[in-house]
């Protein structure tokens, strides 16, 4: 496997309270782009500009220890971008939204 993308500095909507974790280490299995890593049993983010907001980890969470708002954002719009041929928009901006995505204040 390559090197892990990076999509657009602190752009993610992912948030991660190490605290609420039970330390079971789902997020770092389930991750695609190894956000998340097994630090003295709790998980800890790696780089959380990997995230590519597939929503993976919240699918898999634990006591609302992390939240990410799955489709939205500027992966989701960089993403969108590719398969329409279209630039990103991700709704931070001037513009409008995609259909179905939220602002996140991600730009």
């Amino acid at each position: 496997m390559g090197a892990p993308v990076n999509y657009f500095k602190n752009a993610t909507t992912l948030r991660y309270d190490a605290g609420k974790g039970t330390g079971r280490g789902r997020c770092a299995e389930v991750c695609p782009h190894a956000v998340f890593e097994m630090k003295d049993g709790k998980g800890a983010i790696t780089d959380r500009d990997r995230c590519m907001e597939c929503g993976a980890c919240s699918l898999n969470r634990e006591f609302g220890a992390l939240y990410v708002g799955s489709g939205v954002g500027c992966a989701a719009a960089l993403i969108r971008g590719m398969i329409t041929g279209g630039e990103p928009v991700c709704g931070c901006g001037d513009g409008p939204a995609p259909a179905g995505a939220q602002n996140s204040g991600c730009c």
